[in-house]
């Protein structure tokens, strides 16, 4: 009798699976499934058991077949619990014959999410399998586990699947699993900004798709809270505006899409994201609708669909295009009764969105800032709204962002009204909290803790990422030391002067399609002799959505990007280029002990103003704080052989190397 498991649409011991008819099985993948009933389908399923069937013969284990894989939205073809080893097995049935690379990192990302997310999983050994069984026989499998016991993954046929089996199983020493223990353990996924983004308009939910061990109770409790407070604003014909802060990879964005994609009873959207980060913005469009034309393409035509780019379209807004509508169309009422600003913490100050409607757009005479153009946006509903901010602590990396404090002085000034909810500000930042101070007095402001995320989601190798670079960044070294020692040996942070060791270091990191790239800030001007370009601008599309096959991808380690481009997004692995425009100098970084640098012309000219010395720490924070599962961070020798270039000294860099070498990290 196949047994309750809800990760898998059908769930058995393996002597239960052979002793039940073909017929059953697939009329139990059939009640379980939420697909379509199609044909091709049942036929796939038709000729996987039956492959499964006649290898698993003799053995006993358990099998899983349709297994969920959350962060990525996916089901592995079945997963078989055999002795000491987790078998991942991915069909394909109307293959020409051949071995697709893209079916082998398939199948070998499958393997990844249960050894990086289920509890259970992270101390045995994987064995990914890719079956194409009209393929010829494949060459002998070298049975070499990877440090975290993921093997590489192995190629069957209609034949050689028990062969892959056994040999697997007689290279493995290790005690059997416990199947009991192995299902009722939990499982941890942490999807990446556009995992989660396909997943949630594809309508699964945060909660099928992510639950990251470390702040699953900080985002659940977030999402909850701000979920409860629209209702309410719906329901009591109330504007609100919420704000929600976090440290970088906290799962600010998560939430925002989670909300986005919510829905009424009525069925149909209510509320749209809306960013300032055009590769952000980008990038998700342009998975999304990469997404929804496949899925398109697999299911039935359906008659008054809107086209695939407009419905994506709708849902992720530019934030300048919707505020150039509002400016335009002063009496339109917005669509949508949720608008969820990300990375509110960017919006223009008043200078610079006066400055930019004079130049650009011709409309001269306003004196209104962004956060109050998008308020007096959204207060034109007469029924009810809400404005969800979601706020990077330290993430301001241009010239007239104005960070939180300019949200809470409109509120102040212009919108009383207006219920506002946002967690305890930060003694730290003296502008913010007098801003705060102002709003405190009326009785419709609320200070809630559950609206800051402390713990970042984003590197589920350690959640303390963050913490270690601000420690670096703040120049407080022994909590810097105190901070690595708690990355060790979970993720990796690696020192070194030559790029060409760093990239070679992420290329081995690297497994299945794990993502890695090459970073250096946007003020990095001396990097170009090391052949790495910032002013030669990546298309984030290509960089961060294509393969390796791509020469546009990040993978290749040729296009740079910079803060502007990988803001709001990740990679697993990331190579992080560290320039003269941010040096240590007498013993710190800031400008009483660090001093910032921009490049004019032939010579590097020290930076006065205050807020552009805070741009380009920010600038480092953002890049250090990109991957997922561990950096390389380079600092160039400089030019040691040319000492007229007086650019490229290498006193701009040996004093950065020695900083960070003193830490503790491991150079390579």
């Amino acid at each position: 009798m196949p047994m309750r498991f809800p990760r898998a649409w059908y769930a058995a011991t393996i002597t239960d699976f052979l002793s039940a008819s073909p017929t059953a099985v697939l009329g139990e993948l059939a009640a379980n499934s939420d697909l379509t009933d199609r044909v091709e389908q049942r036929d796939a399923w038709r000729a996987e058991i039956a492959l499964l069937r006649e290898a698993l013969a003799g053995l006993d284990g358990e099998i899983y077949i349709e297994f969920t894989i959350p962060r990525m939205g996916h089901r592995a073809d079945a997963v078989l619990l055999l002795g000491p080893a987790v078998f991942v097995l991915e069909f394909k049935v109307e293959a020409g014959g051949g071995f697709d690379r893209g079916a082998i990192l398939q199948v070998w990302d499958y393997a990844l999410d249960l050894k990086h997310f289920h509890k259970a999983s992270h101390e045995v050994p994987i064995v990914p399998v890719l079956v194409v069984p009209s393929a010829p026989d494949p060459p002998p499998m070298i049975w070499i586990p990877g440090p975290d016991q993921v093997f590489r993954p192995c190629r069957a046929n209609a034949g050689g699947l028990r062969s892959v089996i056994d040999a697997a199983l007689a290279a493995i020493a290790a005690p059997a699993i416990a199947p009991d223990a192995w299902r009722a353990a939990p499982y941890y996924p942490t999807p990446t900004i556009v995992e989660a983004a396909r997943a949630l308009y594809a309508q699964h939910t945060v909660a099928e798709i992510a639950c990251s061990e470390a702040g699953k109770d900080e985002l659940a409790a977030a999402t909850g809270f701000l979920r409860e407070r629209a209702r309410e604003a719906r329901d009591r014909r109330r504007k609100v505006i919420c704000f929600l802060t976090g440290v970088p990879g906290a799962g600010k964005t998560l939430v925002g899409l989670d909300l986005a994609t919510d829905r009424v009873e009525t069925g149909q959207p209510h509320a749209v994201f809306l960013s300032g980060n055009g590769p952000l913005v980008a990038v998700l469009r342009a998975a999304l609708i990469r997404d929804e034309k496949l899925r398109r393409a697999q299911a039935p035509p359906e008659e008054g669909r809107a086209p695939v780019a407009q419905s994506v379209k709708k849902f992720i807004q530019n934030v300048y295009e919707f505020r150039r509508e509002a400016i335009q169309l002063p009496d339109e009422l917005p669509s949508e009764h949720v608008a969820i600003f990300d990375e509110a913490q960017r919006a223009w100050n008043r200078e610079k969105l006066t400055d930019f409607m004079a130049r650009r757009m011709h409309i001269r005479g306003s004196q209104d800032s962004e956060p109050e153009v998008l308020i007096s946006t959204m207060d034109r509903l007469t029924d009810w709204a809400m404005i969800i901010c979601l706020v990077g602590e330290g993430q301001e990396i241009n010239r007239g962002e104005a960070g939180i404090g300019e949200w809470f002085r409109a509120m102040g000034a212009r919108f009383p009204e207006w219920d506002v909810y946002a967690p305890p500000p930060s003694a730290t930042n003296r502008d913010v909290a007098a801003a705060w101070e102002q709003l405190r007095g009326r009785p419709n402001v609320h200070a809630d803790a559950r609206l800051h995320l402390r713990v970042s989601v984003r590197s589920f190798r350690a959640e303390n990422v963050s913490a270690f670079v601000e420690a670096v960044l703040d120049c407080e070294l022994e909590r810097a030391r105190q901070e690595l020692e708690r990355l060790r040996g979970r993720y990796p942070v690696v020192l070194t002067r030559d790029l060409a060791a760093a990239k070679q270091w992420v290329r081995e990191q690297a497994q299945g399609s794990e993502r890695y790239g090459l970073l250096a800030t946007s003020k990095a001007q001396r990097l170009r002799p090391l052949a790495v370009n910032v002013r030669a601008k990546c298309d984030p599309v290509h960089w961060f959505l294509d393969g390796p096959g791509d020469i546009r991808s990040s993978y290749y380690l040729e296009d740079t990007a910079t803060e502007f481009e990988v803001q709001g997004l990740e990679l697993d692995w990331a190579c992080v280029v560290w320039d003269g425009d941010v040096r240590r100098a007498r013993g710190g970084w800031s400008y009483h002990t660090v001093r910032h640098h921009s490049l004019m012309g032939t010579s590097w000219n020290n930076i006065h103003n205050e807020w552009n010395r805070t741009y380009a720490r920010n600038a480092y924070r953002v890049l250090l704080t990109r991957a997922r599962q561990g950096m390389a961070i380079c600092v160039p020798q400089g030019d040691r052989g040319n000492p007229a270039d007086p650019t490229r000294s290498p006193a701009f860099y040996d004093a950065t190397y020695e900083y960070l070498r003193s830490l503790g990290l491991a150079t390579i």
